[in-house]
């Protein structure tokens, strides 16, 4: 199903505020080697969630700090509420979700360059699992 004009502007809301707090809670907290960004954001169409994809740098950094993440989600919640209380009556629940897009992108170019080819033999990439 196509996401709605509404769903569509309250996510770029969202994304927007969301790598706002994100970033200034790693500085907050001093760290400096891990870049972190809001890939996607993604409404259900009662307004009830909001699935933020995120794309952390480096990626074996990435499980810990997203448990992390999980751990102040009701902080950061209160955040973007205080920063969108004039667009939104209620903010949605977040959930996080890693974006492993990079990644995938980074297997399929290592694929075609070496020898073997995944065309031929398709058994050499993973399956891209669905969010």
């Amino acid at each position: 199903m196509e996401e709605t004009n509404r769903q569509k502007k309250i996510a770029g809301v969202l994304q927007e505020d969301l790598a706002r707090i994100l970033q200034q809670e790693l500085k907050n907290a001093g760290i400096t080697h891990i870049i972190i960004s809001v890939s996607k954001v993604r409404v259900t169409t009662d307004l009830s969630l909001a699935k933020a994809y995120l794309s952390i740098f480096p990626t074996k950094d990435a499980a810990g700090l997203l448990a992390e993440l999980n751990q102040i989600k009701p902080k950061i919640k209160h955040q973007m509420a205080q920063l969108t209380k004039n667009q939104l009556r209620k903010m949605p629940d977040l959930a996080f979700y890693l974006d492993d897009s990079l990644d995938y992108i980074e297997n399929i170019d290592k694929a075609v360059t070496e020898k073997e080819n995944p065309i031929e033999n398709r058994d050499l990439l993973d399956r891209r699992k669905k969010s």
